[in-house]
């Protein structure tokens, strides 16, 4: 093909042409091809790239690396190395979208007659306050304390924070007789519905 990528030939009055078979179309010819890579011009391997996951990126996402993927072919552009995102779960938080749950345990005196409590948040701490009368498995949420969305910079989910009342183990004696007067102060019937 004389580096034309091209071979021609005649028959006739006709003209023919064709990719060359020994350069692939390329023009070029390696006449001795590399025995590591095999006249690919590349070597396959691994290597390690720092990547930056966005915050908030949801589990199963994916997040694309420029450049990163396979060299591309007769001197191509590299290609882009797609990672799937899998998030490992929290000890305290549990995730839905962009909200998170937490299980609050909260002391009966607390709920009974109301607290100001510290929770713990993504970034530090946050305060919630507990009206009197709380109970268990009432939710409370906390404003934009959620997962950050990292397609709208400056917006997150909230947290929602459900109670979970955590009785005393009563052993001594005064206790169970404050427990006593305090049903006695208290009296109805909580199943009266059932």
């Amino acid at each position: 093909c004389r580096g034309t990528g091209r071979v021609r030939w005649v028959r006739g009055h006709m003209v023919f042409s064709r990719a060359c078979v020994h350069c692939g179309g390329s023009g070029r010819q390696e006449h001795r091809a590399c025995l590591r890579c095999e006249g690919s011009g590349a070597v396959q391997g691994s290597e390690s790239v720092r990547v930056r996951i966005p915050a908030g990126v949801d589990d199963g996402g994916r997040v694309r690396v420029p450049k990163c993927g396979h060299v591309g072919r007769r001197g191509g552009r590299p290609g882009d190395l797609y990672l799937t995102v899998e998030v490992e779960p929290h000890p305290l938080f549990t995730r839905e979208g962009k909200d998170l749950y937490l299980v609050l345990p909260v002391a009966v005196h607390e709920a009974a007659l109301g607290a100001k409590i510290e929770v713990p948040t993504l970034d530090g701490r946050g305060n919630i306050r507990i009206p009197p009368g709380t109970q268990s498995g009432q939710r409370f949420r906390l404003l934009g304390r959620g997962v950050p969305d990292f397609r709208d910079r400056g917006h997150a989910g909230d947290l929602v924070v459900e109670v979970q009342l955590v009785l005393p183990r009563v052993v001594d004696e005064r206790s169970k007789a404050l427990l006593r007067e305090f049903a006695e102060l208290n009296e109805g019937n909580v199943r009266e519905d059932f």
